[in-house]
């Protein structure tokens, strides 16, 4: 799933390569990603690509004075560039055909390819007067990346909230843009088990974390800054320590990492960096036991 540090990368990708031009037209090659209807696609076209910026996991296109063009990628969507576009095909537009879902083409006739692998569609589009109206963006909390983002500001998101830290961090009401990746990433600089509880770490502990926060994704933002879309997903996987990693060693201290898993996602620790060297269940397992 693309998080805060590839969408903001998209985000710079597409402002330069887009500056200067006009949107020539939006093709919606299936129903389903388009979410509003008010204003309609149509409202883009012929409008000049004014900025593209980020809230949270969103990218926001803004053409003109307006409107928006938000776009959520979900757990398989992307972004590529293409230099040219083949002109629409009567009946492009049904639902489910292929992976391509929303193509936005430039007055120079480049432009760029919305794409969503796999058969469960949750990429969506939004074409608003203001991004707040997208729910998703309404309901965003603080932008760790932001100047909002201070220590201070993490002590009082984490006071009362009696949340796992791996919810208390993926949890876009809470803070905005991090998702299972790097919230994995995040809790193994800062030295921080998934399971403890928010509101329970102590003051040494929250600096650890606000340093991690700010420390890992500005890492990987600058990692991918100016790499194509092609090669951001290579990137992130390369500069993961414990994410995806399970039975491999930890960069840190050698121990392996373990991995817990879920019914659809799972999370990696090292124990010795992490627990205390203690093993977490494996979820799957502890159902096969019971």
């Amino acid at each position: 799933m693309p998080e805060l540090p590839e969408v903001q990368a998209l985000a710079e990708r597409i402002a330069e390569l887009s500056e200067g031009r006009t949107v020539e037209r939006v093709d919606v090659l299936s129903v389903q990603v388009l979410k509003t209807f008010d204003p309609p696609v149509a409202a883009l076209h012929g409008q000049a690509v004014t900025s593209v910026g980020r809230h949270g996991k969103f990218l926001d296109l803004l053409a003109g004075d307006g409107p928006h063009l938000v776009i959520h990628l979900a757990r398989a969507g992307w972004i590529r560039h293409r230099a040219s576009f083949p002109a629409p095909q009567p009946g492009s537009g049904r639902p489910g055909r292929g992976p391509s879902a929303l193509r936005i083409v430039l007055d120079d006739g480049s432009g760029f390819e919305v794409t969503e692998q796999g058969t469960t569609k949750r990429l969506a589009a939004y074409v608003v007067t203001d991004p707040q109206l997208v729910p998703g963006v309404a309901r965003l909390g603080t932008d760790p990346l932001g100047p909002a983002f201070t220590e201070r500001r993490l002590v009082e998101l984490a006071a009362g909230r009696r949340y796992r830290l791996k919810t208390f961090l993926t949890d876009q009401t809470v803070l905005a843009g991090i998702g299972n990746a790097y919230s994995d990433e995040i809790l193994h600089a800062a030295r921080l088990s998934p399971y403890a509880l928010a509101s329970a770490l102590t003051p040494e502990q929250l600096t650890a974390l606000h340093t991690a926060v700010r420390g890992t994704l500005g890492a990987a933002v600058a990692r991918a800054y100016g790499a194509t879309a092609d090669v951001l997903r290579a990137e992130k996987r390369a500069g993961m320590a414990v994410h995806g990693r399970a039975g491999e060693r930890c960069p840190r201290c050698g121990d392996t990492v373990r991995s817990v898993d879920f019914a659809d996602s799972s999370f990696q620790y090292c124990p010795t960096c992490q627990t205390g060297g203690r093993v977490l269940a494996d979820r799957r397992l502890s159902r096969l036991l019971r």
